[in-house]
C-alpha cells in the first residue's frame, strides 16, 4: 500500500476474507484503511467503497467475483493486429469494460505487422462509437496519440490477452524501462511476461495499472446491450418489444441477419454472452445464498452457546 508517508507491504484483515465471494478482498486501485502492523508493515483493516472496478467471473466453475483492478476512470482493451487478432474476443472485453463504469478504449498493437486493413476497419465496427487507437511499439507510431489520451490524475488499465505488448507498451508510455518484457516466440507471438497487477505512475502524473495476460475473460455481470448498441438499435425496431427474434413476424433482428445488415457471427457471439450471464447469475445466487445460510448457522450455534455457558469459563 502507498500512503502519504511511505510505501509498505500490507496484509488484508481476516475479516476481510469473509466477503471474499462477494469481491470484498481488496484489489489494485483501491483505496484502503489501513494500521501498523508489527514488522515494519500494514493491516489493511477496510475497503472503502469503488467508483469503478474491472471484475471476470473466476476461471473453472466457481461462481465468485475476481476484481481485476478498481476506481480506474478508463479501460485500454489492448489486442494485436498481428494473426492473433480476435474480433469475437474484443466484444467479450467490451462487456467487461461497459460493466466495470470506466470509459473503454480499444488500443491495435503491433501496427507494424498489419497486413489486413480490413482488421482496422473491423475493430471499430465491433466497438461501435469506442475510440480506436492503433499504435505500434517498434516504431513508436501511434504512442503520442495514446499518450496524450492519459491526462494527469487520473487511472488507467491495460487489459487484453498474453502477448499483445502490453508491458512494452508501458516501457513506450513511460519513457523508460519499468516492466519486463520477452522475445517474440517462433510463431512470431508475444511471451506471457507479466506476472502480477501492479499500479505505476507515469512522467506526466497519470497512473496506469498493468495486468498479467488474461488466457481467458469469463464476464461476470452487465448488460451485454452495452457492448452490442447496433444489435440493441435493430432489436428496438421490432414489431413486439418481448421479440424473442426466433419465429416472431416483423422481426427486425431476422430481416438484418437474412439482408447481411447484421453479421451472423457478432449475433452468435451476442447470444454466447447473453447465456453466459444468465448461467453466472444463477450459480452465482446459488453460492452465495449456500454461503449466507453457512453464516448463519455459524451465527445461530454461537448465540445458542452463548446463552448455554453465559459468563460461566
Amino acid at each position: 500500500v502507498r500512503s502519504e508517508l511511505d510505501e509498505r507491504l500490507a496484509h488484508p484483515r481476516g475479516k476481510l476474507r469473509d466477503d471474499e465471494l462477494f469481491g470484498g478482498m481488496p484489489a489494485v486501485g483501491d483505496w484502503v484503511a489501513v494500521c501498523d502492523a508489527p514488522g515494519e508493515r500494514a493491516a489493511i483493516e477496510a475497503v472503502l467503497p469503488r467508483r469503478t472496478k474491472v471484475s471476470r467471473k473466476t476461471p473453472w466453475l466457481k461462481a465468485e467475483e475476481h476484481v481485476l483492478a478498481a476506481n480506474v476512470d478508463t479501460v485500454l482493451l489492448v489486442t494485436g493486429l498481428d494473426g492473433d487478432f480476435n474480433p469475437r474476443r474484443l466484444e467479450r472485453y467490451l462487456v467487461a469494460a461497459w460493466d466495470s463504469g470506466a470509459n473503454p478504449v480499444i488500443v491495435l498493437t503491433k501496427l507494424d505487422l498489419l497486413d489486413d486493413p480490413d482488421r482496422l476497419t473491423e475493430a471499430e465496427s465491433v466497438g461501435f462509437g469506442v475510440p480506436v487507437l492503433a499504435v505500434s511499439n517498434l516504431t513508436g507510431e501511434g504512442i503520442e496519440e495514446l499518450r496524450a489520451l492519459l491526462r494527469p490524475r487520473h487511472t488507467f488499465v491495460l487489459l487484453g490477452s498474453s502477448g499483445v505488448g502490453k508491458s512494452t507498451l508501458v516501457n513506450r508510455l513511460a519513457g523508460r524501462r519499468l516492466m519486463p518484457t520477452g522475445d517474440l516466440r517462433n510463431d512470431g507471438r508475444g511471451r506471457h511476461t507479466t506476472r502480477h497487477r501492479q499500479l505505476l505512475v507515469l512522467p506526466n502524473g497519470a497512473l496506469l495499472v498493468d495486468t498479467p495476460g488474461l488466457r481467458e475473460l469469463q464476464v461476470w455481470e452487465g448488460d451485454v446491450d452495452s457492448a452490442f448498441a447496433d444489435i440493441a438499435e435493430i432489436a428496438s425496431t421490432c414489431r413486439f418489444n418481448d421479440c424473442a427474434h426466433e419465429t416472431e413476424p416483423d422481426c427486425a433482428i431476422r430481416e438484418a441477419l437474412e439482408t447481411g445488415a447484421l453479421d451472423r457471427e457478432r449475433w452468435a457471439s451476442y447470444l454466447k454472452l447473453q447465456r453466459e450471464l444468465r448461467s453466472v447469475r444463477t450459480r452465482r445466487g446459488t453460492r452465495e445464498h449456500r454461503e449466507l445460510k453457512r453464516r448463519w448457522r455459524a451465527r445461530t450455534r454461537e448465540s445458542r452457546r452463548a446463552r448455554r455457558y453465559g459468563g460461566k469459563q
